[in-house]
């Protein structure tokens, strides 16, 4: 059996990457694919914390741009963020994962409130955590939120789940001739501007020691490549790591 690195983590995925090809709402088969894949590494007994977006329903910046009040808009946002998170739960359930909601907005009918303790209970006792509703403020994104909850719940590494198979200088969709990075620092990140994270989640992760690693979570087999320590995707840390 492979020899896993890292014992807690926290799944960042965002609400785009449910969508798959589709490119809005939620596509089952990505669905199916992330809690199966979540499902094996929890089997291997590494506690597994998820936080998801919802821009595959809902943008709270697209609808500030539009007049909305931005906090209005953000709180649109979070509860896509909800629905997403109570998605993953039926399809990590069906996949045989034991899981918690837990929703920093106030919902009892169908999440628990987000209480750190609780939540590293629920791991403790083996269970998929997905912290749903962001950090609960306006003006702060999902990314942030999965800086501040690994914080929180000392994982060792945040994974950023992307479409494509790390960081890049440019877009590599537009470019074919952009280059991957391998390993980065979060200045690098801050100082280039690249598109890992919002500088808010990036300076929380630095100020933290929190690693970063962004992979594509449409080749399946990935996220355990990473637990395991296989050199995919794009690492974010500091500099002498």
């Amino acid at each position: 059996m492979d020899e896993v690195r890292y014992r807690r983590i926290v799944l960042k995925l965002s609400g785009e990457a449910l969508a798959g090809s589709q490119g809005f709402g939620i596509a089952h088969d990505m669905l199916v694919s992330v809690a199966e894949q979540v499902t094996e590494v929890r089997q291997m007994g590494v506690d597994v914390a998820l936080v998801v977006g919802g821009g595959n329903i809902w943008r709270g910046i697209a609808g500030s741009s539009q007049g909305m009040e931005r906090a209005t808009a953000d709180y649109m946002g979070m509860l896509a963020t909800v629905m997403n998170a109570l998605a993953l739960q039926d399809a990590l359930e069906k996949a045989g994962a034991d899981t918690r909601v837990l929703s920093a907005i106030e919902m009892r009918q169908v999440a628990e409130p987000y209480i750190r303790r609780r939540a590293i209970r629920h791991m403790e006792k083996g269970r998929v955590v997905i912290f749903a509703a962001g950090t609960g403020n306006p003006y702060f994104s999902t990314d942030t939120t999965a800086a501040l909850r690994a914080a929180e719940i000392e994982a060792e590494v945040i994974l950023m789940a992307k479409q494509v198979d790390g960081v890049y200088d440019s877009d590599p969709l537009k470019n074919p001739r952009a280059k991957r990075f391998e390993h980065l620092s979060y200045l690098d990140v801050l100082s280039q501007g690249l598109g890992v994270m919002d500088s808010t989640a990036t300076s929380l992760c630095m100020d933290n020691h929190i690693p970063m690693i962004v992979f594509n979570l449409t080749e399946k087999g990935n996220i355990r490549k990473v637990i395991i320590g296989q050199p995919i995707g794009t690492y974010v840390g500091r500099d002498n790591e």
